[in-house]
């Protein structure tokens, strides 16, 4: 960690937004038919047109019934610490939830070590599914800055000796 204790966790896919992301992908399971076409349905519910420039609809896409998410940070007491699938109407909260818990974990670091979170944001990301073109919920990025007092650091003592020296003198009170 750095002096201001940065962090940034990452969560979900590789989506091209670098950071800590890793994928899995799953085994197959049963699929039905429809009788008007003889492609799979993978998706049940989900759109079976197939939209410009893409291989086959939302309900066929096998990518997205595979597509499974996992914990790509250091800390070991969040979810996701194995690839597990997330039913793609559910993701966004599910991701949310989860880099909820990294905000909560520096807030606890912060207290239990004498700190001070300064900052901790959230952003979730989304990606367009190369296979039927369904946008989806690819994973989320957690960055946190906590500040740690150290009044044994040199540069502290001398920050706090030059604030004195500038500040001494400037409250006045009259008794009066």
């Amino acid at each position: 960690m750095m002096p201001f204790g940065i962090g940034s966790y990452g969560y979900g896919l590789n989506n091209g937004y670098g950071g800590a992301y890793s994928a899995a992908v799953g085994s197959g399971a049963p699929v039905s038919q429809t009788p008007e076409t003889s492609k799979a349905i993978v998706n049940p519910g989900e759109d079976t047109t197939v939209h410009p420039g893409k291989r086959v609809s939302p309900a066929e896409c096998q990518t997205c019934k595979e597509r499974k998410y996992k914990d790509g940070s250091d800390e070991s007491d969040v979810s996701f610490q194995t690839a597990q699938h997330i039913d793609p109407s559910a993701a966004g909260a599910r991701v949310r939830a989860h880099e909820g818990e990294h905000v909560s974990n520096a807030y606890q670091k912060a207290a239990k070590n004498g700190g001070k979170v300064l900052q901790a944001s959230v952003a979730i990301h989304t990606a367009v599914c190369p296979e039927c073109g369904r946008v989806y919920v690819s994973g989320g990025t957690t960055t946190t800055k906590i500040q740690y007092k150290n009044e044994d650091n040199p540069y502290m003592k001398n920050m706090k000796n030059r604030d004195r020296g500038l500040l001494s003198g400037m409250n006045f009170e009259a008794a009066g």
